[in-house]
Order: structure tokens, then C-alpha cells, then sequence
């Protein structure tokens, strides 16, 4: 089967630094095009990854009849509106995280999705490192007991007001920037959506996004999430999964440079000084190629997955609860849906 053409939606940092070195590295893709409202910065980016055409709307590259793949990479604002149009002009799109800020709009592009009968997918590269899927097999497995926790960290540090993290009414803050990731990481290790969720954050007041928040969630059988994160603090990324008999720490869970071996602490807590820990190592990957490869499957399998709808759905559920829970100061409730957390 020929080659999927992927044109890119602007011209994003995450694009320049990962997806677009990712795409050109990956089987079965090539870059077709790239489009921006300013025209000279998409030729500009088309010059450096040898973009065939560069478009000064997106509208235009919507247009485009060889272009079958959409990447959005767009601030969060822009997710949905952009997806939508694409999938109406026929399009099958990656949509960066999180590709909804409220269930109601997660539900309109599943909806629209499986109208046009196109893939539409939230990138969470991180599902597609190796270390994540050892790491489930060993909690399916028993290796930790019972999973009882999650435990996630996701912090760095951003103060230019100019940044689209730091403006609120485009969907900026901690919570959906860094915090979506906690969500998605005990969703796909429980197998299942949250019940209810609670949620505190400290909002900046110059920019009025969330700048330190700290998120719990409830899952049926007992098992719980816990995280912290934060758009003004050191950088750190940390994540445990504590079971009943054993616990994996991670080493880098979910930046993992594409030269570093990612490193899988597994420990039966004998004692505290790492007397039943043994270390796991998978090889150095590029989790952004293995993403554009895994979507480019899906494409070719002309059927939109199931899964996919599912956790785009729970992702936004529960984010849109965590916002609730900061507001009440109470826990909140998950709003229904109708599919659990896929692979």
C-alpha cells in the first residue's frame, strides 16, 4: 500500500522538535504539507524538513486532495474546531493532547469521526513506548499484586505571559498541559474510567491559569490516582505504581529521549534500601515514530478503532470533572460514557 500523506497544521514547537523528525523516520508516512496563517513561517518549516507544499491557511491544506493524514498540533483551543474540519473534508487526523477541553466536544468529534468513517486519535506518545506496555504486562501479570495506586508528577517551569500554557481562555494552565497525561497513565494501567475525582489548584493571578494543581481519582475496586503538577516549578517527571506485593517506579515516563534506554524499576519492597528492586531496561526508541507507525496502521485497517473513541471520551470526562472539583471544593462525579480505557 502506498505511503499516508501527512500535512501539519501549523507550526507548533512539539511539530519542529518531535512529530516532524518522527514522521520523516517513520515506515509508511511522508510529509506532504504544512500550513500557517503566516505563510512565510510554513515555508520557512517546509524548507527545513523538505515539505513539499506549504499553505499560508489551513483551509487550504484542508483542501489539499493528497493530503490523508492531519496533524494538529494547534493550541488547545483549536483541537476541536480544526479536527472537525478535517474529518468533514475526509481527512483521518492525530490531534494533540488533550484534544477536548469538555465532554460535550470529545463527544462531537467521535460523532463526526465515525460519520466520516476516519481515525481520529489523541496523541499521548507515551502509550506507544515500549517501557509503558512492560510495564502493564507485568501489573496484568501479578508481578506488583493488586494495583492500588498511581502515582504521577509532571512539573516545569514558564513564566513568558506570551506562551499559549500561560493564557487562559485558550485552554492554557497546568491541568490540561501536563495533567492530562495523569489521567490518561492511570486509565491505561487500570483498565477503567475514574468514578470521581477531586482537585486543588493555586492560579496564578497575572494569567489566571491553574500554575500548581493537585488531582486525586477514584476507581472501582479502590484503586486511586494521585498526582501533582505545575507550570512554575522545577523540572521533574516521576511515576510509581504502588501494587499490593511490589511497586514500579519509572525512570523517565514521559519525555523519554529517543537516544536514552528507558529504565523500569520493579521492587517487592523487602526492605527500604532497595533490597527486592531489580532494574528492567528497554532499548532507545523514538515514542513519537512508534505513534505516527501505530496511527498509520489504524489508517490502513479502514475502520475508525473503537478504543480510540473510548479514551478520547474518558480523558475529557475526567478532566472536565478535575475543573468542576477545583470550583466546588468537593469531589465530583465522572459524567457517563459509553467506552473504557483502550490500548
Amino acid at each position: 500500500m502506498n505511503d499516508l500523506t501527512w500535512g501539519i497544521l501549523g507550526t507548533a514547537g512539539i511539530a519542529r522538535k518531535a512529530m516532524l523528525p518522527a514522521l520523516r523516520a517513520a515506515e509508511g508516512c511522508r510529509l506532504g504539507a504544512i500550513a500557517s496563517r503566516d505563510v512565510t513561517r510554513a515555508e520557512a518549516m517546509a524548507r527545513d524538513f523538505d515539505i513539499p507544499r506549504a499553505y499560508g491557511s489551513y483551509e487550504a491544506l484542508l483542501a489539499d486532495p493528497w493530503i490523508d493524514v492531519i496533524y494538529n498540533p494547534l493550541p488547545n483551543h483549536l483541537h476541536v474546531p480544526l479536527t472537525l474540519q478535517a474529518l468533514a473534508a475526509g481527512k483521518h487526523v492525530l490531534c494533540e493532547k488533550p484534544l477536548a477541553l469538555t465532554l460535550s466536544d470529545a463527544r462531537n468529534v467521535t460523532a463526526a469521526a465515525q460519520d466520516a468513517g476516519r481515525v481520529v486519535a489523541e496523541a499521548f506518545m507515551t502509550r506507544h513506548h515500549p517501557q509503558w506496555r512492560r510495564a502493564r504486562d507485568m501489573v496484568s501479570s501479578g508481578r506488583i499484586g493488586r494495583l492500588n495506586g498511581v502515582q504521577a508528577m509532571f512539573s516545569y517551569c514558564n513564566n513568558d505571559p506570551g506562551n499559549v500554557r500561560n493564557q487562559k481562555a485558550i485552554g492554557g494552565g497546568g491541568l490540561y498541559d501536563v495533567g492530562c497525561y495523569a489521567v490518561d497513565t492511570a486509565r491505561f494501567f487500570f483498565g477503567s474510567e475514574p468514578e470521581a475525582v477531586s482537585c486543588l489548584m493555586d492560579i496564578d493571578p497575572d494569567f489566571g491559569t491553574d500554575r500548581l494543581t493537585t488531582g486525586a481519582a477514584r476507581f472501582a475496586g479502590g484503586g486511586q490516582l494521585s498526582f501533582t503538577v505545575s507550570t512554575q516549578s522545577a523540572l521533574v517527571q516521576q511515576l510509581t505504581l504502588l501494587g499490593s506485593d511490589g511497586y514500579l517506579v519509572f525512570d523517565a515516563p514521559f519525555n523519554c529521549p529517543a537516544d536514552h534506554p528507558a529504565r523500569l524499576a520493579v521492587d517487592s519492597g523487602a526492605d527500604l534500601l532497595g533490597g527486592g528492586r531489580a532494574l528492567l531496561a528497554c532499548p532507545p526508541v523514538d515514542q513519537y515514530r512508534l505513534q505516527a507507525e501505530t496511527f498509520a496502521q489504524a489508517v490502513r485497517q479502514a475502520r475508525p478503532d473503537p478504543a480510540t473513541a473510548g479514551d478520547i471520551l474518558g480523558n475529557a470526562a475526567t478532566l472536565e470533572a478535575l475543573a468542576r472539583a477545583a470550583q466546588s471544593h468537593r469531589w465530583e462525579a465522572i459524567s457517563p460514557t459509553t467506552n473504557h480505557a483502550g490500548d
